[in-house]
């Protein structure tokens, strides 16, 4: 009996010893103390994750979708399939949305670049979707594009069904997954803050009725409040609350703060701005360029040349937290010693890896300058040729 007592006295002295574990773990994980149901910050030259709470939850994001839908809006005016000055035409679809909306009318005409302001600044689910229908014939089949977007960036939690974030069943995506699109359309399209930033503006409806002006105000308060702020996007329904994808940029670096499911809309502005907050006042971009990088060529083995040059394909980017000292940054470079042709231009040849106190924290590729094509025989015949009059 006693060592059962003993033993029992035992596991409830386990169990308080343990506890408390619990209890200092949890500021360690929210040391921001973020009451959102998700959040994430990252740096935006290098994706890399500075703060995050259920970053892969799947939730709603109402709004915040539309980052996707300007996304594929810039990428199609850079691929030169669309001009901000085309007319598109509103179909009875598209002036049926409801939420918040612009109030185009059936068969209204407006130009790209004017759909693009009441999307960014006026959040309109209407000119979402007209534009949707621009691009893919239907808003079905730009969601399918918004879908296999989602996929080649990464998004691995997100599943569209619309393309303004009206709420749907099973229209979802994460903190991380919108902070991966977000990034996207601010460091690839960096125009996007010339309409996202913009307080105030109008436009004119044109309909059989006549001319009619229409204000847009926009549904971002951070603009007008915090310090380099670049964007992006607002968001809120009944079932998602209020979602916010906020950007800024200062001292080389693109902050972006992804706040989902907060409780009320002056939270989501406070606690995006204490993340980008954050991520200011603790990181600094360490950054290598390798312009002292020696070019020795490297031999080609049965090709037209002997040899081939190489460069550094990217710059390397790392968020340094508060603490690191870029100085304890070491870096391996590896070259092949010969290759085979044929050989084309951008070709990996070789790699440099970076360490931070003996961790692997990057790498960036080596690759061939040129284009080595490979030697045939009439090649060789004119190399021996060349020998013999030598």
């Amino acid at each position: 009996m006693k060592r059962l007592c003993a033993l029992f006295i035992g596991i409830i002295l386990l169990t308080n010893i343990r506890m408390p574990m619990k209890v200092y773990a949890e500021p360690e994980n929210n040391p921001l103390e973020i009451t959102s149901d998700a959040a994430v910050l990252i740096e935006g030259s290098t994706g890399q994750i500075i703060y995050e709470k259920n970053k892969d939850e799947k939730l709603r994001p109402a709004s915040v979708t539309k980052v996707m839908t300007l996304l594929l809006i810039f990428e199609a005016i850079d691929s030169g399939k669309i001009k901000l000055t085309d007319q598109v035409t509103v179909s009875e679809h598209a002036a049926s949305m409801g939420g918040s909306q612009v109030y185009l009318e059936p068969f209204e005409t407006q130009d790209v670049n004017t759909l693009i302001k009441c999307i960014s600044i006026a959040s309109a689910n209407d000119a979402s979707v007209a534009m949707a229908e621009m691009l893919a014939g239907s808003e079905e089949s730009f969601v399918a594009m918004m879908n296999e977007r989602a996929k080649e960036l990464g998004m691995l939690n997100t599943n569209f069904v619309n393309a303004c974030g009206l709420d749907e069943d099973n229209h979802y995506t994460t903190a991380y997954d919108i902070a991966l699109m977000s990034r996207e359309l601010i460091t690839k399209h960096p125009e996007i803050s010339q309409y996202a930033t913009v307080w105030m503006d109008t436009f004119v409806h044109t309909t059989r009725k006549g001319q009619t002006e229409f204000g847009l105000t926009n549904t971002n308060k951070l603009i007008k409040q915090y310090n380099g702020i670049t964007g992006l996007k607002t968001g809120s329904t009944g079932l998602a609350k209020y979602c916010l994808s906020a950007t800024a940029k200062r001292n080389g670096m693109d902050m972006i703060a992804v706040i989902l499911a907060a409780p009320s809309t002056k939270v989501r502005f406070s606690e995006a701005a204490k993340l980008l907050d954050y991520g200011f006042a603790n990181c600094s971009i360490f950054k290598d360029k390798n312009e002292d990088l020696a070019v020795n060529p490297i031999p080609v083995k049965q090709g037209i040349a002997d040899s081939v040059g190489y460069r550094v394909k990217d710059e390397f980017s790392y968020v340094c937290l508060k603490g690191t000292n870029p100085a304890d940054i070491q870096k391996e470079i590896t070259i092949a010693e010969n290759i085979v042709a044929p050989i084309a231009e951008n070709f990996k040849v070789g790699e440099i890896t970076y360490t931070l106190n003996g961790k692997k924290i990057g790498s960036v590729d080596i690759v061939a300058a040129e284009t080595v094509e490979k030697a045939k025989f009439k090649d060789y015949f004119n190399f021996a040729f060349k020998k013999f009059l030598l």
